[in-house]
């Protein structure tokens, strides 16, 4: 690469002005030690989300799609619920720009009502955002105890559509939910006081028997990450830290009376999958995320098919066999643990992830694809078991998901013989959610508050303040700090003077030179 040299940036001129940036950088960091006690700040260890599945989708985690889940209702049995989460791994503190659905995008849950890889109907959310006040950085600027609440600055409004498909095509469109408001992000107990009242009021019961919510949830998803760092490296004495403890995700949920999604009460069985659109800049939408079964993109599909497969339809799912019929999971289990890989080919995995279980949640006539196939004649258990299917419940997963079945623990023994009669039990040791889910809809938990989520740990309002020094509640202690505090910043303050004067001098003498 040739280096451009315009007028007045020449080599020295570089040198001298990261020069000064280098020494007032250092200035500030030694006034900021000092204002708080010479405290040293230790930033956490960086983590990461299993839901970033593709290396594109990645890079944007408002159009991710992280997780579905279909289950019929269990305090409303003739209704199906829907719930589909995007934007992975939200930091309850991560202010001042909390977390927003974008307006650029089209999030869409897809119905298959007679199995044949093609959707029939297709609930699509849009959005728009609303702003009071721009001349603040706030997102509220006081206390906010209503949707409506003058003190929430920035607030978001949604619309749903139902489009009527026939061979991939928009038969109707009908609009089902107008100008609907989202419950914000959970900001912190000091402005959003009591955070359920906010919950609630995002709950809208629709005129057409429908009921609705969007808005920030706790991530439902259970696992211990480290799965990823080569199967916990070998040693499973580190298994059951719940990962995603503590973290948002944005969630759409729909309850639907079942009867509009299926084919027939002869025929029950729905495939669901969602996608995201994505809006170009020459104004083409682009399907940039796909997802139903979980953990099929992470885990199932090799780097390159990734990316394809989140712009790719079920009906062309032929394109990904030999991912499922030839995992690699299984071999990566047994050159680690030993534990000997069942035989190919994995049929029994094209019946878990591609076409339903036989006489539990297959069409008649199915074609191969990856959706979440739901029985909604299946009666919801009052005792879920977490295993679901495998542990003799047969409304949960893989018959649908609903939020409490460990997703990991189930994929992981299938994965390793356990429909082939190789029985095990292998786990992460994470068996349920850290939060407790609601037992009416949206059912899922509450978000964590900014001021309670995992980088607030071990730190409150006043040490925080402070660098983390402690206050005495001694008033002469108080004087102390403070002055010690004032002291510091004069002492950046000179470094900065000292800095810029040095610089000053340093560019008076080179540029004789």
């Amino acid at each position: 690469m040739t280096a451009i040299n315009r007028s007045g940036w020449g080599p020295g001129t570089f040198r001298g002005r990261r020069s000064l940036a280098a020494l007032t950088c250092g200035a500030l960091a030694a006034g900021a030690l000092a204002a708080g006690g010479v405290a040293a700040l230790t930033p956490e260890a960086a983590s990461a989300s299993s839901h970033r599945e593709a290396p594109l989708i990645s890079g944007q985690p408002q159009f991710d799609n992280t997780d579905v889940y279909a289950f019929v209702s269990p305090d409303k049995p003739d209704t199906t619920t829907l719930v589909a989460n995007w934007l992975p791994f939200e930091d309850p503190a991560g202010g001042p720009n909390f977390y927003k659905f974008a307006t650029d995008a089209q999030y869409d849950i897809h119905i298959d009502s007679n199995g044949d890889a093609q959707g029939d109907l297709l609930y699509r959310w849009t959005f728009k955002e609303h702003l009071k006040n721009d001349k603040t950085f706030l997102y509220n600027t006081g206390p906010v105890t209503s949707l409506d609440d003058p003190d929430l600055n920035f607030t978001q409004t949604y619309d749903i559509d139902l489009l009527r498909l026939k061979d991939q095509k928009v038969a109707s469109t009908h609009k089902i939910a107008d100008d609907v408001p989202v419950a914000p992000s959970n900001v912190g107990k000091a402005s959003m006081p009591d955070y359920s009242v906010l919950r609630k009021q995002a709950v809208h019961q629709l005129p057409s028997g429908l009921t609705t919510f969007a808005g920030q949830a706790d991530d439902p998803f259970f696992l211990d990450l480290r799965v990823f760092d080569l199967l916990y490296g070998g040693d499973l004495s580190e298994v059951g830290n719940d990962t995603l403890k503590g973290y948002n995700v944005n969630t759409l949920a729909l309850q639907v009376p079942t009867h509009y999604i299926q084919q027939s009460a002869e025929q029950p069985v729905v495939g669901i999958w969602s996608t995201t659109q994505r809006k170009s800049a020459s104004g083409h939408w682009t399907q940039v995320s796909r997802l139903g079964m979980p953990l099929v993109n992470e885990v199932v599909l090799p780097l390159k098919d990734k990316d394809k497969f989140n712009a790719s339809s079920p009906w062309n799912d032929a394109d990904f066999l030999p991912s499922v019929t030839n995992p690699e999971l299984p071999k990566l289990i047994e050159g680690i643990y030993k534990i000997k890989a069942p035989a190919e080919p994995r049929n029994d995995l094209v019946s878990v992830f591609l076409t339903g279980v036989k006489d539990l949640n297959q069409p008649p006539g199915v074609k191969p694809a990856e959706a979440l196939r739901l029985n909604t004649s299946i009666k919801p258990t009052a005792e879920p078991k977490r295993l679901g299917v495998l542990d003799g419940d047969n409304a949960g997963f893989p018959n649908g998901r609903r939020l409490t079945d460990d997703v990991l623990d189930i994929a992981l023994q299938v994965v390793e013989g356990e429909l082939v009669g190789s029985k095990n039990d292998l786990g992460d040791a994470v068996d349920a959610n850290d939060a407790k889910f609601e037992a009416s809809f949206p059912y899922v938990a509450l978000p964590t508050a900014g001021s309670r989520g995992p980088t607030a740990e071990g730190a409150t309002a006043r040490n925080a303040l402070n660098g983390g020094a402690g206050l005495s509640s001694s008033s002469d202690d108080n004087r102390t700090l403070l002055i010690a505090s004032a002291g510091g910043a004069v002492a950046g303050v000179l470094l900065i003077a000292t800095a810029l004067t040095w610089w000053r001098r340093r560019r008076r003498t080179t540029s004789y030179i």
